[in-house]
């Protein structure tokens, strides 16, 4: 058995090594560096935690996050493994006595986010240090195109330039073509082997909904498939955040918000809630999210639309880490195109960044309207390809009808040009309709006009979907300062007849919603077993208590899960399922076994 193998399977309790995991390990090993793309819950951190501890030295790991570094050494600690953290959060007697530790050579991996790093004081201790590796997390935030920058890791070139032979690391989950390029020319990585494991969550069910009271809509979803469940809510802006969050604890459920403008203490406190307890959902800007490792995260919900493919992809990732089914829900509509874009419009980036940013823009509008598998359009954005259809999206469980748009299109466009390109949707739909309600329309003389009153096949709903179809195909542009929409290049041979254009049918979800709900339940337990769940999981919260950690590193639910399933007796049996190492199964081994044997006797006789 090779030296890495053995490790993996004492200490962390896994029998094989998944995908690219191995050959990263052996290279670096001999002394490469490496760019890893490997997906959230693909087991990136084994990749540099394995190596530091067969190659001698101290293993660096740039961590962005003051939760991520605790989080992971909790779950180091957990192991066995020798590993501490070096943070603003600690007290100076703390940080002393992990000085002390280096000092004495009694560490195998510590975090320090880059900013500590960068430090003359730091980067001397090293220049006087074994260092057996660097590990550079969540390299995408070197990126200046990425949506989670951080100008500190640009610095980080300094490692090559001072430690020319220690191999170095850098993973991520989130980089397309262009941000895999960034990071290699400013990481100094040009002659670092890529590894790329591919973008597949096969677990994660990708849903999009059109707008329809999105608060309601969030509701249903959640209350229909994740009862008791923790989950994460995105919004665009703070003040969403925070309404969001309070209506959903008048609703029943134990919300609690998260963004930049929050009081620090108030911003650690919820968060250190949503990673120890059960049960919470965080309503968050992006702010939250990067880095966080809780494995049972069951939804994530957007209430906005995403800047970008990359963001949707790294926000949607914090789910079903531990591999159980999970869900990504998102409401999208017209109304997000028009925000986004303005902000967009009036950000104080340079041009050559604004186009890229629309170009992003562009892609999530294309996701979002995708008549064919969701999962197959993800993918083939980072140039990973899915031969087939996912079976797990809702565009193949629940495939959408398409109809020919071309003549109501062509009304559309026309209603658009023959009132001078500067009003809104609502407007327009109104003198498409015919209505006279609107005093504007006679003060504007628009009822005069040959597109007035010639929509009438479509209801006002129907229109709205129209024309979103046609601000995310880039037919229309929308005025950022009024909401008013003009016509684009690509509107001209529509209206002139020489192309046609078939359109999504929006339609609610009917008998599929029974389908959906059923298959996206990650707990697949009835009767006794689903006792013997609660009784596993009660008894992980109350020794992860007593610790004052997470429980997710007391054992995964996948752990849980098998225990479930395989019911061990014995020691030895309950060592032989995946994620129960010598050290853990020494310190709660004898637990949970309690917890089997007296259900068993209390149910199975």
């Amino acid at each position: 058995m090779s030296p890495e193998l053995e490790l993996l399977r004492k200490i962390f309790g896994y029998e094989q090594f998944r995908g690219e995991q191995q050959a990263i390990i052996e290279h670096i090993l001999a002394g490469g560096d490496a760019l890893v793309l490997m997906p959230t819950g693909g087991g990136k951190s084994l990749c540099y935690q394995i190596p530091a501890m067969l190659r001698g030295g101290l293993g660096i790991v740039v961590s962005p996050l003051i939760a991520l570094m605790q989080d992971q050494v909790s779950a180091l600690l957990q192991l066995g493994v020798r590993a501490a953290f070096l943070n603003s959060s600690q007290s100076t007697e703390d940080a002393r006595e992990v000085s002390q530790q280096l000092r004495r050579g009694e560490l195998d991996l510590l975090y320090v986010a880059p900013e500590r790093l960068l430090t003359p004081r730091f980067l001397e201790f090293l220049a006087n240090t074994q260092i057996a590796l660097f590990a550079i997390d969540e390299a995408h935030c070197v990126s200046q195109w990425g949506h989670d920058f951080r100008p500190e890791y640009v610095q980080l070139s300094v490692l090559h330039e001072r430690f020319p032979d220690v191999p170095r690391i850098a993973l991520t989950a989130t980089a397309d073509k262009t941000t895999r390029e960034e990071i290699a020319v400013r990481l100094g990585l040009g002659n670092a082997r890529i590894f790329v494991a591919g973008f597949d969550r096969p677990n994660i069910r990708y849903r999009v909904v059109q707008k329809d009271n999105p608060r309601r809509q969030l509701l249903q979803f959640i209350d229909s498939e994740h009862q008791g469940d923790s989950g994460i809510v995105y919004c665009l802006s703070r003040k969403r955040v925070e309404e969001t969050a309070e209506w959903l604890q008048t609703q029943g459920w134990t919300a609690l918000p998260y963004h930049a403008g929050l009081p620090t203490a108030l911003r650690q406190h919820n968060q250190m809630r949503f990673l120890r307890e059960e049960g919470i959902v965080i309503v968050a800007t992006i702010a939250f999210g990067m880095g966080i490792d809780k494995p049972n995260v069951r939804f994530v919900a957007h209430l906005d639309l995403p800047k970008s493919i990359e963001a949707y992809y790294q926000e949607t990732g914090r789910a079903g880490r531990d591999g159980l089914p999970a869900n990504a829900w998102m409401a999208y509509g017209l109304g997000d195109v028009v925000m986004l874009r303005k902000m967009l419009e009036t950000s104080e980036a340079d041009e050559s960044h604004k186009r890229l940013e629309q170009h992003k823009l562009n892609a999530m509008l294309g996701f979002c309207e995708v008549t064919t598998c969701r999962r197959q359009t993800l993918l083939a954005y980072f140039d990973d390809h899915l031969p087939a259809p996912c079976g797990n999206c809702d565009v193949c469980l629940d495939p959408v009808a398409t109809w020919d748009g071309t003549e109501v299109v062509q009304k559309a466009l026309s209603c658009i040009y023959r009132t001078g390109q500067r009003f809104g949707v609502g407007y327009l739909i109104e003198v498409l309709l015919g209505k006279t309600s609107d005093t504007r329309i006679e003060r504007n003389q628009h009822h005069l006009l040959s597109t007035f009153g010639i929509g009438t096949e479509l209801a006002a709903d129907q229109w709205q979907s129209v024309f979103r179809q046609l601000a995310a195909a880039g037919v229309v542009t929308i005025d950022v300062e009024g909401g008013g929409l003009r016509l684009t290049e690509k509107a001209r041979p529509l209206l002139r007849g020489e192309q046609t254009i078939r359109l999504r049918k929006d339609h609610k979800p009917s008998s599929s919603r029974q389908k959906l709900q059923r298959t996206a339940s990650h707990s697949p337990f009835e009767g006794s077993d689903k006792m013997l769940w609660a009784a596993l999981r009660a008894k992980r919260l109350e020794l992860a208590q007593a610790q004052n950690v997470p429980p997710y590193v007391i054992f995964h639910d996948s752990t849980l899960v098998d225990m479930v399933c395989y019911r061990p007796d014995t020691l030895e049996g309950l060592g032989k399922l995946s994620g129960v190492g010598i050290r853990k199964l020494d310190r709660y081994g004898q637990a949970f076994l309690n917890v089997l044997d007296e259900h068993s006797m209390r149910y199975e006789g």
